[in-house]
């Protein structure tokens, strides 16, 4: 019997395969519009980098700042299916309206997706977290496997809508994203049905009748950390989220692109990083999963700090690549896989870590909310990225541009690092006091 248990542990639960399916036909629609975003503004509608990069960083800000309203209304009002399919619908809805000619059919599309986003992914996260209530120990290569899936969506839509887009027409491929987006509510109306019906039912629906002065201090304690990792997420993604923006009018304006004697659309590179995180992903979640059966898993604060720190290692390389692009020649493509290769070790060890953290810290009755808060740093981020890529003329060079982004990662690791130090124990106890999670964390 207590084989059996050992096994039941440390095997994935079901249910994971029509998650994963869903979240990669999202993702594929959100990343093949991704793609396409800066250079159908910069190229077909004359958009200068500085109103194309303010339009990506509000969409994309947008984007990551409607789940907190998004979680918020689910915790009080809705069932998470009805929460999913809604956001499902609104997305079709806005892949549908870019697909159309005018400026106005464009930007209601980018409204439509980001409401749509907002009812999705928290809820999406919350509920796949769920499944490992009873396998804790798994959670963190759970949610590895989970972010596979993103990035398979996230490596077929820059070459499918990426290619239509830029070799035939901007528009058919804005439509394409919408064809991904119907098969992924297709894929979750068949699915959905397998999966256990605790993971709906365990919403706690009394969460009107909680005034925030009955919150007991672990769960105000729980809800700072969150906000802790999340406010230092938004060094990541400030730099990270350049891939669509700076990197991508790179990858454009500065990179030998020819291969075979083909010229690799700009957009196609955007799927450097998921194949990456397809590859290394497997790897990362095993190697979690290894240490954890050790008992040596490395707690979330650390695997943030190793993230900034290979993010900022990353840019380091970026920094180089910037020093050969400002002598007039166009740069290997080799500088931007190793880029990717580097930011794409940094992702694995921050977002899929942090959607476990935050699935198994938040209080039930705060889930949803607080899957948004997390989503909200990504917001800042997202924001900051669009901006600061705009203005990068300003910067003197490209290297001072890129080696902004080696400072603030190293910083960022450092400062994080510092707090953990000088609050060890408490985050320690923290992190350990949730009961059903029985791993020993590296301290």
């Amino acid at each position: 019997m207590e084989k059996q248990n050992e096994i039941h542990l440390n095997t994935h639960p079901k249910g994971i395969t029509p998650l994963f399916l869903t979240e990669m036909w999202e993702r594929l629609s959100y990343y093949g519009m991704r793609a396409l975003l800066v250079l159908y503004l910069v190229n077909s509608l004359g958009f200068s980098d500085a109103d194309a990069g303010a339009v990506y960083a509000f969409y994309t800000s947008f984007v990551y700042l409607t789940p907190v309203f998004g979680g918020y209304l689910t915790d009080r009002f809705f069932s998470y299916r009805f929460s999913i399919y809604l956001g499902s619908f609104l997305m079709l809805c806005g892949h549908i309206s870019l697909a159309f000619s005018g400026i106005y059919f464009f930007y209601l599309g980018l409204v439509l997706l980001a409401l749509g986003n907002g009812f999705f992914k928290p809820n999406m996260s919350t509920i796949f977290g769920r499944l490992y209530d009873e396998k804790p120990n798994l959670r963190d290569s759970g949610f590895t496997i989970f972010y596979m899936g993103i990035n398979l969506g996230g490596l077929l839509g820059p070459i499918i809508c990426g290619s239509l887009g830029e070799r035939v027409d901007w528009h058919l491929g804005f439509l394409s994203a919408g064809v991904g987006m119907a098969m992924g509510m297709i894929v979750f109306y068949f699915g959905s049905r397998r999966l256990p019906e605790s993971i709906w039912l365990k919403q706690n629906h009394k969460v009107n009748s909680v005034h925030p002065s009955s919150v007991d201090p672990k769960t105000k304690s729980k809800i700072l950390l969150i906000v802790l990792l999340s406010f230092f997420s938004i060094f990541f993604w400030m730099a990270f989220e350049q891939m669509g923006t700076s990197l991508n009018l790179f990858a454009l304006r500065n990179t030998d692109r020819y291969l075979f004697g083909f010229e690799i659309p700009a957009s196609v590179l955007q799927s450097i990083n998921p194949l990456f995180i397809l590859l290394l992903g497997p790897i990362v979640s095993l190697i979690w999963t290894t240490l954890s059966k050790k008992n040596q898993n490395p707690n979330p604060v650390l695997k943030f700090v190793l993230s900034l720190v290979l993010l900022g290692i990353g840019f380091l390389v970026m920094v180089v690549a910037a020093g050969y692009a400002e002598t007039g020649v166009s740069v290997s493509i080799l500088f931007l896989v190793f880029v990717y290769f580097w930011n794409t070790l940094s992702e694995l060890c921050l977002s899929p870590v942090g959607l476990s953290f935050v699935s198994q810290m938040a209080p039930t009755q705060y889930a949803s909310l607080l899957m948004g808060i997390w989503f909200l740093s990504n917001a800042f981020g997202h924001y900051a990225a669009g901006i600061l890529s705009g203005y990068q003329n300003q910067w003197g060079s490209m290297k001072n541009f890129y080696g902004f982004f080696v400072i603030c990662s190293f910083f960022g690791a450092f400062v994080l690092y510092a707090i953990y130090s000088l609050k060890r124990k408490s985050i320690l106890s923290l992190l350990k006091s949730k009961e059903e999670d029985k791993t020993i964390l590296i301290s």
